[in-house]
């Protein structure tokens, strides 16, 4: 009876796990798709994927999205996200400060986290020059890609950080491997001084910043960044680094529970 009872609980275990990787599949490919292309692609029976998506259709978790039996994310997911926003005030701070880095700034300024084993902007606020520099809030990136990803790991053990780390996100978008070594050098270099500024890998027009945003025990947990034209923001380095650290300072991440 007990073997029955914990066969059954790894089962339903499993059906949840699977219905996680079935919405988060369809987050990041930003598409309706059918059951059995959705099956296809994450290399799922089919069977357990029409089972798991006519189980989250009953409960609006998924919708469809045309006559031709495609679904994608629910209306549910919108109303939750909703709630968790009135009960997690801190989003509004963060809103607070992105105005304000923005605003001294001119600059994109952007709230970012891991999700997963990926970097992803969670809030962006868009800077009041002419040329803007934008982001797609949510896109998950290979960390490495990124100057907030040598912070976000920055409490991880070298070894940690390379078994998190997939090894086919050191290839950068030109093609080219970053050597595991050099980042892992620069996750310690950052986290030491605080902060991280290159020339971003993803696009050769524009200069990237990153400081960490603590919790109470002193842990990164997310970071404020800016994104400017390379020449300007080599030229308001000191600037800007003042400008975000001063607003990640007031921001004060909750503790977790």
């Amino acid at each position: 009876m007990e073997a029955a009872e914990t066969n059954l609980t790894a089962k339903r275990a499993r059906g949840l796990d699977r219905a996680f990787e079935i919405l988060e599949f369809l987050r990041n490919q930003k598409n309706p798709m059918r059951p059995n292309e959705i099956a296809s692609q994450i290399g799922a029976p089919r069977s357990s994927v029409y089972e798991l998506v006519n189980l989250l259709l009953r409960n609006q978790i998924l919708e469809f999205a045309d006559g031709d039996g495609r679904v994608y994310l629910g209306r549910k997911l919108y109303f939750l996200g909703a709630a968790y926003e009135k009960q997690f005030d801190f989003t509004r701070e963060c809103e607070n400060a992105l105005e304000t880095i923005a605003r001294e700034t001119r600059e994109t300024a952007q709230f970012c986290m891991l999700d997963g084993n990926k970097y992803t902007v969670v809030r962006m606020k868009e800077g009041a020059r002419p040329f803007r520099i934008s982001s797609d809030v949510g896109q998950s990136v290979p960390i490495p890609w990124t100057a907030s990803g040598r912070l976000l790991v920055g409490h991880m053990s070298d070894q940690e950080i390379l078994d998190f780390i997939p090894s086919q996100d050191f290839q950068l978008p030109n093609g080219e491997w970053l050597d595991p070594k050099e980042f892992l050098r620069e996750v310690r270099d950052a986290t030491q001084q605080g902060e991280f500024t290159f020339d971003s890998i993803v696009d050769s027009f524009t200069h990237c910043f990153a400081v960490p945003v603590v919790n109470a025990e002193h842990r990164c947990v997310a970071t404020l960044c800016l994104v400017s034209p390379r020449e300007d923001g080599l030229a308001n380095r000191e600037k800007y680094l003042q400008c975000l650290k001063k607003a990640a300072s007031a921001l004060g991440f909750p503790a977790p529970p």
